[in-house]
């Protein structure tokens, strides 16, 4: 599955986070922002666009109805940052903490999740269209009553994920490794899956395999 890249030129102006408090709007666009630490605050309706942020940390900041379009982040931490209810399009998450991060109700579109660690993280209600989880842990994630349209889990650790109420039809695991999954039947159907992964599934159904 191709999704779009952010559309981002290459050279940008350098700015710190903290310059959005000197803005009539809540917003940065067009610009760089390196090593900056924005951590235990309230900011809600961030508007970011065309930005790219590495290396920043944002640990236990509160973002709900935040709205990214054009925007890569590069090793920055957003462990138990909220951004329910946010707009995420054309985003890249590389090499990120989002431990415990609240994504519920928001909309994603062209979204990269690359060798990043969303373990806790929360999506419930959340619709997701041409997401990429790549390399990716999301150990006891939670995608309740989501919705899924072209979503893909490549090589990723998806132990205890829960998938309740949460159509899994044409979505590719096969490459990815889990335990335990919490999903129901009717879910899982059409869901492409490994000959491991069936026998994984006929196990947790309490089915007995003879050879």
């Amino acid at each position: 599955m191709k999704i779009e890249s952010p559309k981002i030129q290459h050279e940008l102006p350098f700015k710190h986070f903290n310059d959005i408090f000197y803005e009539e709007e809540t917003e940065l666009e067009l610009c760089q922002i390196n090593d900056s630490s924005f951590e235990n605050e309230v900011l809600p309706r961030v508007r970011l666009y065309k930005v790219i942020l590495k290396n920043c940390k944002f640990n236990h900041t509160d973002f709900s109805s935040m709205d990214l379009t054009d925007v890569i982040f590069d090793n920055c931490d957003f462990s138990n940052v909220k951004m329910r209810d946010s707009s995420i399009h054309r985003v890249e998450f590389v090499n990120c903490k989002l431990v415990g991060v609240d994504f519920t109700k928001s909309s994603f579109g062209n979204v990269l999740f690359d060798q990043s660690l969303l373990n806790l993280s929360a999506f419930g209600t959340s619709k997701l269209e041409k997401v990429k989880f790549e390399n990716t842990s999301l150990e006891s994630a939670d995608f309740f009553e989501c919705k899924f349209k072209k979503v893909e889990f490549i090589s990723c650790n998806i132990d205890n994920v829960n998938f309740e109420r949460t159509p899994l039809k044409g979505i590719d695991i096969s490459s990815s490794t889990f335990k335990s999954l919490i999903v129901s039947l009717s879910d899982l159907k059409g869901c492409k899956v490994s000959s491991y992964q069936a026998i994984q599934f006929a196990s947790l159904l309490g089915l007995e395999i003879i050879d």
